[in-house]
């Protein structure tokens, strides 16, 4: 597979489009470009949002609008279900708004999509975008995006807005960008990103930003040394953390020895990625090896 995994043929429903969350984000990825076909609130079949139709069932808009995308916004116990109703309708790539989702629960459903064939980003995450085909799904803010040729996986989101915005400002564009999300089971992993990037031929460059806690970057580090031949960037969050030490998200727990910044960083260096030591030296260093 090539290409970014959503574009002009993207075709998304929102799943709890009648909440406050819904209703706001809505009209943003609709104000970006995307083609948002449908929205799911059982029981609320025949009311619309910003124009958008609202069904019972994922089952139902699929049938009625043939989505192929779907973007939760369902609270933390609702999440499960929502996500097995949406693979079970045959919806390709979903994306989990949501946080504090039980850590069993997304056990179970990021397995079952990966049985069934369809791609889980989150949860926990912010989304993911293709600014050259003005395709946004998620909480992703509209203004910062240009399109380009530098592809970008994080597991953070402010980190991914920072980072964005400076590329933006620099005169460089984004080929499509994956917020990971933060939680210790998500659907999509660095590893998956880069193929995604690796095989996209609009893709030049590639950023990750990683942080403290799990074995993720190594692992991924480790992918770009023995596949990647695209140049490669990272940033490691959390350098200056206190062993032992969360920061923030479920995932980001050092602990044993491993998950260090300072692991990371090696393994990305060890790999031949360029690793910053601030996130803004990331766009810095795209441009200058992108001029060359």
């Amino acid at each position: 597979m090539t290409g970014f995994p959503i574009n002009e043929n993207t075709k998304l429903i929102v799943q709890g489009i009648t909440g406050h969350q819904g209703q706001f984000h809505t009209k943003q990825m609709l104000a970006f470009g995307t083609k948002v076909v449908g929205g799911v609130t059982p029981g609320k079949a025949g009311e619309k949002v910003e124009g958008v139709p609202v069904f019972n069932s994922c089952f139902d808009a699929v049938r009625e609008t043939g989505a192929n995308a779907s973007v939760i916004y369902v609270p933390a116990k609702f999440t499960k279900d929502a996500v097995l109703e949406a693979v079970d309708a045959g919806i390709k790539d979903i994306v989990i708004i949501t946080e504090h989702v039980p850590f069993h629960d997304a056990m179970d459903f990021v397995w079952y999509a990966r049985m069934k064939g369809a791609r889980v980003l989150g949860p926990n995450c912010p989304g993911m975008c293709n600014p050259i085909t003005k395709t946004k799904i998620g909480i992703l803010p509209n203004k910062i995006f240009s399109p380009g040729n530098v592809g970008i996986a994080s597991r953070s989101g402010t980190l991914t807005y920072e980072i964005v915005n400076a590329l933006t400002e620099r005169g460089v564009g984004q080929s499509g960008v994956l917020g990971l999300g933060g939680d210790p089971v998500n659907g999509t992993n660095f590893i998956d990103a880069l193929k995604i990037f690796n095989a996209d031929p609009k893709t030049e460059a590639i950023i990750l930003v990683g942080e403290i806690g799990g074995s993720a970057e190594e692992e991924a580090a480790a992918y770009v040394k023995a596949h990647v031949k695209k140049p490669v960037f990272a940033y490691i969050a959390g350098r200056a953390a206190p062993e032992g030490k969360r920061m923030g998200h479920a995932g980001a727990i050092v602990s044993r020895g491993m998950g260090t910044a300072a692991s990371k960083m090696a393994a990305f260096k060890d790999a031949g990625a360029e690793v910053a030591n601030f996130p803004t030296d990331i766009a810095d260093a795209v441009v200058k090896r992108l001029r060359k």
